[in-house]
């Protein structure tokens, strides 16, 4: 499990690098674009995380102890706060795509020609579907890049909130069917090991993408 582990921060390493390296190419763009971005939202699910892991080391002290009730209620609660941070972040996704502020090519939405094009004006400047209100208040650079990175990374991490889920709902099968036996403590160690990591993940993402300085 720690062999897993070290290959997921190696993972995520990669996505961070990236971020840097961008972040150092376009200052002004990741400065404007995060502003974008609701810290709001991101706080409450910081706040949705953290708790969540909390009741994740309660459940892993519950099955060492071989509570495994209260081990069933740890787990339900684990997972009604990882669906609570998908339903925010689904608020924040549907905002974004409402307000064209999308990854690469598809940022704005630009008109395009029968060839398939991006049509510009006199300028050069793409021209924009109407209902993009806030891409046409501008944003310097190529703010596509901060808006790639921000789906991709988001993204990836939302996947393992996802996978975190699945895992938690398998440990509960596992609850009635081996109780808390040795196999079942080692089982929500490793998954409680998974889920600090993906809190963990997160407590990096809020401050690089909604608190750029």
């Amino acid at each position: 499990m720690w062999l897993f582990l070290s290959g997921e921060v190696l993972f995520f390493g990669v996505l961070f690098c990236g971020y840097a390296m961008m972040r150092f190419l376009y200052p002004e763009t990741f400065e404007a674009a995060h502003q974008h971005l609701s810290v709001t939202l991101g706080s409450v699910n910081t706040v949705i995380l953290i708790t969540s892991s909390f009741t994740m080391a309660l459940a892993v002290n519950a099955v060492q102890n071989g509570r495994v009730k209260a081990l069933r209620w740890l787990l339900w609660l684990t997972i009604a706060f990882a669906l609570g941070f998908m339903v925010v972040k689904g608020f924040e996704y549907s905002s974004k795509i409402e307000s064209c502020l999308l990854p690469g090519d598809y940022y704005g939405l630009p008109e395009r020609d029968a060839l398939g094009n991006v049509m510009r004006d006199d300028a050069g400047t793409p021209l924009y579907a109407e209902h993009c209100s806030i891409v046409r208040e501008g944003i310097p650079g190529i703010p596509a890049v901060f808006f790639g990175l921000y789906f991709t990374m988001t993204g990836l991490h939302g996947l393992h909130v996802v996978i975190g889920i699945g895992l938690m709902l398998w440990l509960l099968r596992r609850t009635y069917v081996l109780q808390a036996k040795p196999e079942t403590v080692t089982a929500v160690e490793n998954v409680g090991l998974y889920w600090h990591l993906v809190d963990l993940v997160w407590i990096f993402l809020f401050p690089m993408l909604y608190l750029v300085t």
